[in-house]
């Protein structure tokens, strides 16, 4: 019977906090061999077992919904990423990944953010599908200021070069795929993400 060496906690976190602090997966495991030996290929295992309890543990204090959706590449497809952001602390209070953009997506995302959060206005591009969504939920909607258009696409930039170092692409081979792996990697950026800006506050 083989007796696998467990890696520590704190190796881990550290592991973790290295990767989501802009190194890519070999790089993290070679800071890390000062400390343990474990492969990029354990890196990657690690952001997959971990599980955030919430993106938000406790409603917010939400002036409105700043929402924007953007193109990822994951293996040989590309798949639609749903952010919303608040304008006053700029945390990211959601996320999804789907393989459609259009309006029943959308309200889904939407919807969410209202169980969450409760009901606030909503600020977008103006893609047909906002509307749409909105009013079903008997939500406010307006197209986005200078300032919420800068505020998202700072944040929606930022998410994509932190995927652009995701070994290049979210290493998806599965045809079919159900997304999670990808979702796994989200949540736990965004976990992170937030406990940064706590941490400047």
């Amino acid at each position: 019977m083989v007796n696998r060496n467990r890696t520590p906690s704190e190796y881990i976190g550290y592991g973790l906090y290295l990767y989501f602090s802009g190194l890519s997966l070999r790089k993290t495991s070679e800071r890390l061999s000062c400390f343990v030996k474990r492969n990029h290929v354990s890196v990657w295992n690690w952001i997959q077992k971990y599980h955030p309890q919430k993106i938000s543990s406790k409603r917010k204090k939400v002036a409105e919904f700043i929402v924007d959706e953007t193109i990822v590449k994951a293996g040989s497809e590309y798949v639609w990423l749903w952010v919303a952001i608040e304008p006053k602390d700029k945390a990211i209070l959601a996320l999804n990944v789907s393989k459609e953009r259009n309006m029943f997506v959308a309200e889904r995302f939407v919807a969410g953010l209202v169980k969450a959060h409760g009901k606030h206005a909503v600020s977008t591009d103006g893609g047909t599908w906002y509307p749409q969504a909105c009013r079903f939920l008997k939500l406010k909607h307006h197209i986005h200021s200078s300032l919420e258009k800068s505020l998202i696409e700072r944040t929606m930039q930022y998410i994509k070069d932190r995927t652009e170092s995701f070994d290049d692409y979210f290493p998806c081979r599965i045809k079919n795929c159900n997304l999670k792996h990808i979702i796994n990697w989200l949540y736990l950026f965004i976990d992170y993400h937030n406990n940064e800006i706590k941490m400047l506050k």
